[in-house]
């Protein structure tokens, strides 16, 4: 079981609120990704789950029961955190087994579970190795390992890719999702990465100053962002957001419009415009428009086979159906 539920938590340090009154519920076996901009609280409140903060005020309870006040090794959860937190004399055998003597569990059963979680994890052939002979993909499984053997109720991990380049990120990206598909264990992540939310989440929760600005499968938050915030966050490249005069349709503030869902061509269309920056990323190619009249230029997705380039004059069409708008106070029309 795995369930973890937060009631009208805060966290202050002094004066200032890092935690406004929130309330979650993690549903057991869920993959949960906090997201969201450099010291929105992100990793605050995965540390308030782990018991490593305490809450200033508010509930939390795993499984049902009240752990507000339970030290971190009382709530039965593993975190596993950016630095590895590996003992570099150790061999990757004791670094695995090291919760498991400090719970003076029999040997024979330490083993038998390191085997088991080597196994899963593609170490078994590293296990008499020291942390500096791995890779830093490596040393994440090792890391992920130790808290694998705890069996706890909930693995909780605070931005584990960070310190990777990004062909290992992609390639542990990979293997943390098919573990939890294995484990079907409650995992928490937190990431500013909004790729790695969206590739590896059950459901995601998008943080700001604090407060939670919106809960709900990465599709969900992509396709009906709530708010101007999570429209711009959730997306990469990011939605094209049109104000004041730019956005004069039905009443609206703001409109909304990915870059996928604009047409681009020379034939003509509703906007008008020059082609500025071209990303080229081989089966996508990304145009940055400057268009008459708008302040900021509008970036269009189009097949890598479209061949335009800086100075070009094109035309855009967006699609009438896909269009977000947002009123004054940067929330959702419907």
């Amino acid at each position: 079981m795995g369930r973890i539920t937060l009631e009208q938590v805060t966290k202050s340090f002094g004066e200032v609120d890092v935690i406004r009154p929130l309330d979650l519920s993690i549903e057991d076996g869920e993959f949960v990704v906090f997201v969201g901009p450099s010291g929105c609280g992100k990793s605050t409140l995965l540390r308030l789950i782990a018991g490593l903060e305490d809450v200033s005020s508010g509930r939390i309870e795993i499984d049902g029961q009240d752990a507000t006040e339970l030290p971190p090794a009382k709530r039965g959860l593993a975190m596993v955190f950016q630095s590895y937190a590996l003992y570099p004399h150790m061999s990757v055998r004791k670094n695995i087994a090291f919760p498991l003597r400090m719970a003076k569990m029999d040997k024979a059963e330490q083993d038998r579970k390191v085997e088991q979680a080597a196994a899963v994890l593609n170490l078994g052939d590293y296990l008499d190795r020291r942390p500096g002979q791995l890779s830093g993909g490596q040393r994440q499984r090792v890391a992920i390992g130790r808290a694998i053997v705890r069996e706890p109720a909930a693995f909780l991990f605070d931005e584990p890719l960070s310190n990777l380049d990004a062909a290992l990120r992609v390639g542990m990206r990979l293997e943390i999702s098919e573990l939890h598909k294995r484990l079907t264990t409650t995992m928490v992540y937190v990431t500013h990465d909004q790729v790695e939310a969206m590739t590896m989440a059950d459901k995601i929760v998008v943080l700001r100053a604090g407060n939670i600005e919106q809960v709900g499968s990465p599709l969900d938050l992509y396709r009906r962002p709530l708010n101007e915030f999570v429209a711009g966050f959730i997306g990469s490249p990011k939605m094209n957001l049109l104000k004041g005069a730019e956005a004069a349709k039905d009443n609206a503030a703001t409109i909304g419009i990915r870059p996928e869902h604009i047409g681009i061509s020379s034939d003509g269309g509703e906007w008008a415009g020059k082609v500025g920056v071209s990303e080229h990323l081989g089966s996508d190619t990304f145009f940055h428009v400057h268009c008459d009249g708008m302040a900021e230029p509008i970036t269009v997705r189009s097949g890598g086979e479209v061949d335009f380039h800086r100075g070009d004059q094109v035309y855009l069409t967006p699609d009438p159906a896909q269009l977000h708008r947002f009123d004054d106070k940067g929330l959702r029309i419907e």
